[in-house]
């Protein structure tokens, strides 16, 4: 997979929903410990590779928005090198 993931906002917010057994539209924004643990397992899972997130890219993620940035980064990252 060259280039950008296919992974999407909408992934990532059906992914939290399946989690939390919400319907999508009641999916908070925010991004709790628990959330972004679960999120990194299934993007893992999905791409079939580890993400390899610094402590301060954990750090960053509070919002949906932040955590697709970061598994973008990681994806892309990898699918480069």
């Amino acid at each position: 997979m060259a280039g950008r993931p296919d992974l999407g906002r909408a992934d990532l917010v059906t992914m939290l929903a399946e989690l939390n057994a919400t319907p999508v539209e009641q999916v908070s924004e925010r991004v709790g410990s628990m959330e972004l643990a679960w999120l990194v397992h299934l993007v893992e899972q999905r791409y079939d590779r580890r993400l390899d997130l610094t402590d301060e890219q954990l750090a960053s993620v509070r919002t949906v928005d932040d955590a697709l940035a970061v598994f973008h980064a990681s994806l892309t990252a990898a699918a480069d090198g």
